[in-house]
């Protein structure tokens, strides 16, 4: 209740404060920021309370007091908020680099890469399967030849196909799991996204040759452009990364200002050269843990962890805001069987792979069990993507994008859940997590 009553009292002191912002240059946009804050970890602490995810909570304040129902924070504030949510990843992006490490790497990466290969292809070819067969329902498949019907399926599946680090890490950093799965998971979603990057890349250029964009709205997106987003942001995120151990070893001070500001200079150099900036950072995180002293590197890991539970609220928070209630149910009917679908799919693909994947027989009855909840949500580096498939095609790939965003609402409402379900069943969460979770609501909510 008193989670309830915090809720509605930020609720009625923003309808009073907001119109006085309302000419002030800036002003709307950040005091939406604060409210969204305050607003989204009630809810969090409100969400642990009954027993889900808290990531969960930040989303739901951000639909409830989003556009699409209260309004409480405007669609022109989520927009003068992007680069807040942009700097979110990017922190997202530098801490799942840091929780890499080489020798894991070495061990396990190939077993990783072919049950992510096994996964993804399952899904893909079962997603194109099922657009196909409701063809006449789906708008952008409507119309047109069975070719150019295969090629946007196709197109849609290997976008839908992807899976979201930043809900992973968080979910990680929230439960402090520690074990095969939270390990195996991890490792998965931050490969996929590289993968992602290059097959979406690869269907794109395929539905282009079968069905050629009228005008001039096509972007530049050939294979030589994707080479240099990926090699290129590793080469960037090899030296910032050395440049970070440098500073580790000679200065090593502020380091939770610090790691914020190279999140954000890592970002904006990305986007400059025109590289991957969750690979560039993601890398730059890579090098720093594996490079610097095993005491330097835990000092900025330390530091990472106190930066992140502010930057989940923010990101999660925002996320809910951007869905649109109105599209999500005017297209429930064909979003919520896509989602099983997808979830089967999934499922499917690890259970398969698993056995002949070469990780540790010990621990593949678990992994089995419950790593395919890990890859149920959805964000991340497809958004972007699914945008220039939206510029590429403006009518077909706007129709596209409405009903990739719709699914990716679902699998962000359910995913989580079912993840953080999954490793407390396989005993990965630890026991005193529980009891460090309501010590924290207890101290919050003394006066």
């Amino acid at each position: 209740m008193r989670r309830l009553f915090v809720l509605a009292l930020l609720l009625g002191a923003m309808r009073v404060i907001q119109p006085l912002g309302a000419g002030g240059y800036g002003a709307q946009a950040l005091l939406a920021f604060g409210f969204l804050i305050l607003a989204a970890y009630a809810a969090g602490e409100l969400a642990v309370a009954i027993r889900i995810p808290k990531l969960v909570g930040y989303l739901i304040a951000g639909v409830v007091f989003g556009p699409s129902a209260l309004g409480t924070v405007g669609t022109r504030a989520i927009a003068d908020l992007s680069p807040v949510s942009s700097l979110a990843i990017a922190l997202i992006a530098f801490i799942a680099g840091v929780e890499l490490q080489w020798q894991e790497v070495r061990e396990r990466g190939l077993g990783l890469l072919r049950v992510l290969g096994t996964e993804l292809g399952i899904s893909i070819v079962t997603i194109t399967a099922f657009l196909l067969l409701l063809r006449e329902h789906i708008s952008f498949l409507q119309h047109g030849t069975i070719v150019e019907a295969l090629a946007f399926s196709i197109v849609f599946a290997a976008m839908a196909a992807v899976h979201s680090p930043a809900v992973a890490i968080a979910m990680l950093s929230e439960t402090r799991a520690r074990g095969p799965v939270a390990k195996t998971t991890l490792g998965l979603v931050l490969i996929s996204d590289v993968v992602i990057v290059l097959l979406l890349t690869l269907t794109l250029a395929i539905a282009r040759a079968l069905v050629p964009p009228a005008g001039a709205n096509a972007p530049a997106l050939t294979l030589g452009a994707v080479a240099w987003e990926v090699i290129g942001a590793v080469l960037i995120g090899g030296i910032l990364g050395a440049l970070v151990t440098l500073y580790l070893r000679f200065i090593r001070r502020e380091l939770f200002l610090f790691a914020i500001m190279v999140a954000f200079f890592g970002s904006e150099i990305a986007h400059l050269v025109h590289v991957e900036p969750l690979l560039t950072l993601m890398t730059t995180g890579f090098v720093v843990e594996n490079v610097s002293a095993p005491d330097h590197s835990a000092a900025l890991r330390s530091a990472l962890e106190r930066a992140a539970a502010p930057v989940f609220v923010v990101f999660f928070a925002l996320a809910g805001a951007g869905i649109a209630l109105p599209q999500l149910a005017r297209l429930w009917p064909l979003v919520l069987p896509l989602a099983l679908v997808r979830a089967g799919a999934i499922w499917a693909g690890v259970r398969l792979s698993l056995g002949w994947s070469g990780l540790p027989r010990d621990e593949v009855p678990v992994l089995r069990r419950h790593v395919w909840t890990g890859l149920l949500p959805q964000a991340g580096v497809a958004i972007g993507l699914a945008a220039v498939v939206a510029q590429t095609y403006p009518s077909r790939g706007g129709d596209m994008q409405v009903l990739f965003l719709a699914l990716i609402a679902v699998n962000q409402a359910v995913g989580p859940i079912l993840f953080r379900r999954a490793l407390d069943q396989s005993g990965e969460i630890p026991r005193t997590e529980e009891r460090a979770a309501a010590a924290e609501t207890s101290a919050i909510a003394r006066p």
